[in-house]
């Protein structure tokens, strides 16, 4: 046996046939689709479990503006009032910074604030993956109510 046949006969033994090949891709496939679904469901699940910690957190940050001015903002001054000194309507005599910055929702809209609110003294709300009001699962409403 020549030296060159002897290496052509171990490549042929190192190397994998076409059907192992596809019986991997096969289980990898199978593998693919029944974990992805479970991931992508979890996304939608940490935006709306993100949405509801800022949801909370801005809240918090509206009870400390009540009680160092007796009231909440207004409609009109919205969230940017925690943020910086409102200008109109009634301007707060002791104001301060309660937030280092407004948050986005998790799907890149500005969060909204209602005042009077119509689920409690005052709303504050995402209208979820949708941006439309109401919906159902992701695309449902997520407020400081819930």
């Amino acid at each position: 046996m020549t030296p060159t046949r002897f290496l052509l006969r171990r490549a042929k033994r190192l190397g994998f046939t076409l059907i192992e090949l596809m019986v991997v891709l096969v289980i990898i496939g199978v593998l693919a689709a029944l974990i992805v679904p479970n991931v992508l469901d979890r996304a939608d699940d940490a935006r709306v479990t993100a949405a509801r910690t800022d949801i909370s957190n801005l809240g918090q940050a509206l009870k400390l503006y009540k009680l160092d001015n007796q009231r909440y903002p207004t409609a009109e001054q919205g969230l940017q009032a925690l943020l910086v000194k409102p200008t109109s309507g009634p301007i707060p005599t002791n104001w301060k910074p309660y937030v280092e910055k407004l948050p986005n929702d998790p799907w890149g809209r500005a969060y909204l604030y209602i005042n009077p609110g119509l689920k409690g003294e005052i709303d504050v709300l995402s209208f979820g993956a949708d941006g439309q009001a109401g919906g159902e699962g992701k695309n449902a409403d997520i407020g400081s109510w819930q």
